[in-house]
């Protein structure tokens, strides 16, 4: 069963964009639709502070009548941030996202951000470990 190391392995890019909770909406926004990511983590002195969602955005600042050049991270984020780690594995993962409706978990490691993993991620790694069984299973039964 695959786990979150794995997954973190396997993306494409390795970068982790982080924001400082005292900086402008408009410039994480700025950077998430620069970066083409739907959140971003918010961090201060290493240590995960929140996450900022587009989510977060439509909800707390168009629908709140805010504006992005006046309000900073901090007063928008999510500060309450479910964090994996590493030894995660992919199901526990999943389950966390459906039951808290999440679509990005970040991956701490001794207090310390190493990745983020989206449902993207977590989906592709559960098809691909589904579609390994199959070919398993089928192999067996060939003898």
């Amino acid at each position: 069963m695959t786990n979150v190391a794995q997954v973190l392995q396997d993306k494409p890019t390795q970068d982790i964009y982080t924001i400082h909770p005292e900086a402008t909406v408009l410039e994480a926004i700025s950077m998430m639709a620069d970066k083409g990511i739907g959140a971003i983590v918010v961090t201060e002195e290493d240590q995960v502070a929140g996450i900022l969602s587009e989510r977060d955005y439509t909800r707390k600042i168009v629908l709140m009548e805010r504006t992005s050049l006046d309000t900073t991270v901090s007063q928008i984020m999510t500060s309450n941030v479910i964090t994996v780690d590493c030894n995660t594995s992919v199901p526990d993962c999943l389950s966390l996202m459906t039951d808290k409706h999440l679509r990005h978990l970040p991956v701490v490691e001794a207090d310390k951000l190493v990745g983020l993993v989206s449902i993207g991620d977590l989906v592709k790694a559960a098809m691909n470990d589904q579609q390994q069984l199959i070919d398993q299973l089928q192999q067996y039964i060939s003898g």
